[in-house]
C-alpha cells in the first residue's frame, strides 16, 4: 500500500512540477497579444482562446499537486483541536463519503466526455476553431490524478490510522 500512495505521489509531484511551466507558453502568447492589439491595433483571433486552453491544462494538471501538498480550501480550525486519531478519522470518512464519489464521478464523466469530443473530431466554435478534443482529454488526465491522489492521501491515512492505534 506504502508503494502505491508513493508511486502516486512521486507521479503527482512531477506532473505538477513540469506542469507549472505551462505558464511560460501563456505568459508569452497573453504578452503577443497584448502587444499586437494596443501597439499594432491588430488583435489575433486565437489569443484568447489560446491562453484559455493553456490556462485549463495548467489548472486541472495542478489538481492532483495541490492536494497532494494540501493546497485546496479545508477548515482547519475545528481539524487542529483534534487528537491525531480522531483527525485521522474524519479525514478518511471525509474522503470515503465526499471525495472518492464526488471526484470519481468526475472522472468517469470528464473521461466520457473525452471520449466523445474525440468520436466527433470536436472543433471550437470560434473563427479560429482549433481541436477541443485533446483538451478536454487533459482535462480527463488531470481528473484522474486528482482521484488517484486522493486514493494515496486515504492510503496514507489509514497507514497514520494503523500506527496511532
Amino acid at each position: 500500500m506504502q508503494k502505491i500512495s508513493q508511486a502516486i505521489n512521486a507521479l503527482n509531484e512531477k506532473i505538477g512540477v513540469y506542469g507549472s511551466y505551462l505558464i511560460l507558453p501563456m505568459v508569452g502568447v497573453v504578452v503577443y497579444e497584448v502587444f499586437m492589439r494596443y501597439v499594432f491595433d491588430a488583435p489575433t483571433s486565437w489569443g484568447f482562446e489560446l491562453t484559455t486552453f493553456i490556462y485549463g491544462v495548467h489548472y486541472m494538471l495542478a489538481l492532483a499537486y495541490a492536494h497532494k501538498h494540501d493546497g485546496h480550501v479545508s477548515i482547519d480550525v475545528f481539524e487542529a483541536k483534534l487528537a491525531t486519531r480522531t483527525r485521522t478519522l474524519l479525514r478518511i470518512a471525509t474522503n470515503l463519503v465526499v471525495f472518492i464519489p464526488t471526484i470519481g464521478l468526475l472522472t468517469i464523466w470528464s473521461i466520457k466526455y473525452a471520449i466523445t469530443s474525440w468520436g466527433q473530431w470536436e472543433l471550437a466554435s470560434s473563427s479560429w476553431a482549433p481541436a477541443i478534443y485533446p483538451y478536454k482529454t487533459l482535462m480527463a488526465v488531470g481528473f484522474v490524478l486528482f482521484f488517484l491522489q486522493g486514493v494515496a492521501k486515504l492510503l496514507e491515512d489509514f497507514r497514520t490510522l494503523r500506527h496511532t492505534a
